[in-house]
C-alpha cells in the first residue's frame, strides 16, 4: 500500500544540545528502541528565557545533560505534548531544578492506563528500522519503569486548544490534537511557522492509536487540525527529524488510515475476522514484530467502524479492546 515517504535519516548526537534553527535546539535522550526510533528529542524554544518542550522518560543522565546545556539561560514554561513515559515523566525533576512551571492540556487519561499490554509508549505499525535500531531492551524492567505511562502528571497550569504561551522571542499556540492519546498537545511556534509535533505525526513512520484512549475519529480529525493551518510550513517530531513543506506528508497520511479502514471493511466483507485476523493479511508486508501494536490500531478502526454502525461484534457481550474479538460487517 502506497503511504508518505517516510524520514529514517537522523542522527541523535546524544546528549549534545544541536541547533535545529533559529529560535530551536533538540537533545535526544538515549533511549533507542522500535518504540521510540532514536530516542525522545527535546526541544528548546528561546534563547536565554526559554521553554523546554517533553523533557524525556525517567532517565537522570538525559535531565542532567539537559541542565548543563541550559546553564545560564532561565527556564520559563515546560510544555508537555502528551504523558506516554518518553515523553513527560522527567518534567518533575526540570521543574524541580528550574522553577518552572509545567504546561499540558491535562493528567494521564484513566482509559490510557494500561494500553500497555500490546505496546510500550508509542510505537508505530509501519515504521522502517535498521537491525542497528533494534535493542532488545523493551522487555528489560529498567526500560519499563522509564516508559511507563504518567500518571502522576498534573500540570500547573491546563492548556486548552488555542491558547498561547509567550516568551521573549517566542509564542507558542497550543493546539488540542487527541487520537494517539486523548491529552495530546502539538504546540506551533508562530516566528518560525512551525508546530512541534509530538507523536501525533512522526516523520520516520505512522502512529498506533491504541484503544480505549486512542481514537482514529479524533486522530484523523486532529490530522485536519494541521492540514487547515497553511501558515505552518514545517513539523518537529519528538523522534526523528523534521518535516518540510508538511501539508502532502500528513494529507498522505490521512489518506493512507483511510485506505487502511478500506481494507478493514474489505476483510470483513469475506467473513468474520478478529483484529490479528485482518493484521495478518493488511500488514503482510510489515515486520512481525509490529503486528501486535498494529492490532490495537486495527481496534480503534474498529470501534469507529461500530460507532457508524458498519461492523458489529460477532459475539454479544464479548470486549471491543481485545485483538481476538472477532467482528462481521452489518
Amino acid at each position: 500500500m502506497a503511504g508518505p515517504m517516510f524520514i529514517v535519516d537522523f542522527e541523535p548526537h546524544y546528549g549534545e544540545m544541536v541547533d535545529v534553527s533559529p529560535l530551536l535546539r533538540r537533545m535526544v535522550c538515549r533511549n533507542p528502541s522500535k518504540f521510540t526510533f532514536h530516542g525522545t528529542g527535546t526541544y528548546v524554544i528561546g534563547r536565554g528565557d526559554v521553554a523546554v518542550v517533553d523533557p524525556g522518560p525517567r532517565d537522570e543522565q538525559h535531565v542532567e545533560a539537559l541542565l548543563r546545556a541550559l546553564d545560564g539561560e532561565r527556564v520559563r514554561h515546560i510544555l508537555i505534548t502528551h504523558t506516554h513515559g518518553d515523553h513527560s515523566p522527567a518534567a518533575a525533576a526540570l521543574a524541580d531544578a528550574t522553577g518552572a512551571p509545567v504546561l499540558g492540556f491535562g493528567p494521564h487519561p484513566d482509559t490510557a492506563v494500561g494500553e500497555g499490554e500490546d505496546h510500550d509508549d508509542d510505537t508505530d505499525d509501519e515504521g522502517e528500522t535498521s537491525e542497528a535500531q533494534k535493542p532488545q531492551i523493551e522487555d528489560d524492567p529498567e526500560f519499563q519503569r522509564k516508559h511507563a505511562p504518567d500518571i502522576d502528571f498534573d500540570p500547573e497550569t491546563a492548556l486548552a486548544h488555542g491558547d498561547i504561551v509567550d516568551g521573549p522571542g517566542y509564542t507558542v499556540e497550543a493546539l488540542h490534537t487527541p487520537g494517539h492519546i486523548s491529552n495530546h498537545l502539538c504546540f506551533a511556534l508562530h516566528e518560525e511557522h512551525a508546530v512541534l509535533s509530538g507523536d501525533h505525526v512522526m516523520g520516520w513512520s505512522t502512529t498506533i492509536i491504541p484503544p480505549p484512549d486512542g481514537d482514529v475519529g479524533a486522530y484523523l480529525d486532529s490530522l485536519r487540525v494541521l492540514l487547515d493551518r497553511p501558515q505552518d510550513r514545517r513539523l518537529y517530531p519528538t523522534h526523528g527529524a523534521p518535516i518540510e513543506e508538511h501539508h502532502e506528508f500528513v494529507a498522505a497520511l490521512l489518506d493512507h488510515r483511510l485506505a487502511r479502514e478500506a481494507g478493514i471493511l474489505a476483510q470483513l466483507a469475506t467473513g468474520p475476522k478478529s483484529a490479528r485476523d485482518i493484521v495478518d493479511v493488511l500488514y503482510a508486508d510489515v515486520r512481525k514484530e509490529l503486528h501486535k501494536p498494529a492490532a490495537r490500531s486495527v481496534l480503534s478502526h474498529l470501534r469507529k467502524l461500530l460507532d457508524e454502525n458498519a461492523v458489529k461484534v460477532a459475539t454479544e457481550g464479548a470486549s471491543t479492546v481485545s485483538s481476538k474479538t472477532v467482528w462481521v460487517r452489518r
